[in-house]
């Protein structure tokens, strides 16, 4: 007869041989969790979402990290439900994750018996709904494991291959391909560089299989605005498409108002913002999105004092409504406050103070850019401005911040005017890369 300790190694090493967020090495710490939970909560619950149920997995297994184990349950029981009625059947392979972390869940929480029975329908399902062959998992299983490692791992190349596994053993799951494509993309959503064209024409055929997606409209719209096609007509189109969508970041908004923002269109950007805004005053995704615009065009050219009172209200709004993934929001409201008449004071106040505050890596790099931004051109303390470039290069975190601080630093010591030029060749010379 097997001991206690024997049945709770052999319980563990099948808990840890299943497909599941517990077992995918999903370690993000408390800032990215936080960050990721507002992300999800502000895609929304619409009915007919294909990936409702994958959110609820994820948005579950946030909240077991972050210390709420009921909620966590109570999620992981709205993804069995959101994937039965997404495939309309009560059960398949689509579960094994699903059961996965309830397994785990169960295992965590101390109750074994509960934790064994989703062991058993794991099982059971793996038996009637078996992957392609032994060295490959079910094709609902890599989709899932694609989509999730989107939102934490930074190996591109992995998510891409688990996708294009799941494609290829169900090509007519749609929405798979289009987060494929999507994902591909992203890796140009930081700059303004246009897609490589393999993966425009990706894009291209994505929206021809994928025509009722507004988001993947908007964003391939987005693509060629970058590209400086004149695409402002076929933009109010589909403006007014997503003004009457529900109100969720995959709506297309983001990528519509970005659109404008390729074209110099700010003040119709910032129309169609407070439009949106006019129709769900108290949606705090939109909030978000009209602070942006009024970002952009303030930034570009310091604007009246009027529509920089809107703008500080709205991005204080805006941080109160995200009280833990607000960080941008924070900078960009310092930046806001540096082009109001009497806000000079108070913008290096904010600055300071963010720069006393305890940054993950990434972040400290996007605030000495900016701050650098920040001291050359609203300070004229270009001695100063350098070293926070510097600061923010020698961080080893691949990002567009990292290459303006960089861009910065090369146009000094290729000029040779400034007295810094020599110590800013030697510390490009020796810089090492991410």
């Amino acid at each position: 007869m097997m001991s206690a300790a024997q049945s709770q190694t052999t319980l563990l090493s099948k808990l840890e041989a299943l497909q599941c967020h517990f077992t995918w090495d999903l370690d993000p710490s408390k800032t990215k969790l936080l960050y990721q939970r507002d992300k999800l909560v502000d895609i929304g619950t619409e009915e007919g979402n294909s990936w409702l149920g994958h959110i609820y997995n994820l948005r579950g297994f946030i909240q077991y990290k972050l210390d709420f184990p009921e909620d966590a349950q109570s999620f992981f029981n709205k993804a069995a439900e959101a994937f039965r009625q997404m495939r309309n059947a009560d059960d398949g392979p689509w579960l094994v994750v699903n059961y996965g972390n309830l397994a785990w869940l169960h295992h965590h929480l101390g109750d074994q018996a509960e934790s064994e029975a989703y062991l058993s329908k794991v099982e059971a399902l793996m038996k009637k709904y078996p992957s392609p062959s032994q060295d490959e998992l079910h094709a609902e299983i890599y989709a899932e494991k694609a989509w999730t490692l989107m939102k934490f791992s930074t190996d591109r190349e992995l998510v891409s291959d688990y996708f294009q596994k799941a494609i290829r053993m169900q090509p007519d799951m749609v929405e798979w391909n289009t987060s494929h494509v999507m994902e591909l993309a992203s890796a140009f959503d930081d700059s303004d560089t246009v897609l490589e064209a393999d993966i425009f024409e990706k894009m291209r055929v994505a929206k021809e299989q994928d025509p009722e997606n507004l988001y993947l409209a908007a964003y391939y719209l987005e693509q060629r605005a970058k590209k400086e096609e004149r695409v402002e007509h076929e933009a109010r189109e589909l403006a007014e498409k997503v003004l009457r969508n529900p109100v969720s970041s995959y709506n297309g908004m983001k990528a519509i108002l970005n659109v404008y923002r390729h074209l110099k269109y700010f003040t119709e950007a910032i129309d169609l913002a407070e439009k949106a805004l006019e129709q769900h005053p108290d949606e705090r995704y939109l909030m978000k999105r009209a602070a942006l615009t009024y970002k952009w065009k303030i930034i570009r050219f310091s604007n009246k004092q009027s529509m920089i009172d809107r703008a500080i209200s709205l991005h204080e709004e805006v941080i109160s409504r995200y009280p833990h993934s607000s960080f941008v929001k924070k900078v960009d409201l310092a930046k806001i406050y540096a082009k109001s008449n009497h806000g000079q004071a108070k913008a290096e106040q904010m600055f300071q103070e963010l720069l006393k505050s305890d940054l993950e890596p990434a972040e400290k790099q996007l605030l000495y850019n900016h701050y650098a931004k920040y001291l050359n051109f609203d300070r004229q303390d270009e001695k100063k401005s350098l070293k926070y470039h510097m600061k923010a290069a020698e961080i080893p975190h691949q990002s567009c911040d990292r290459r303006t601080s960089i861009k910065a630093l090369e146009k000094i010591k290729n000029k040779r005017r400034n007295r810094m030029w020599r110590e800013i060749e030697e510390f490009l010379e020796n810089l090492q890369e991410p």
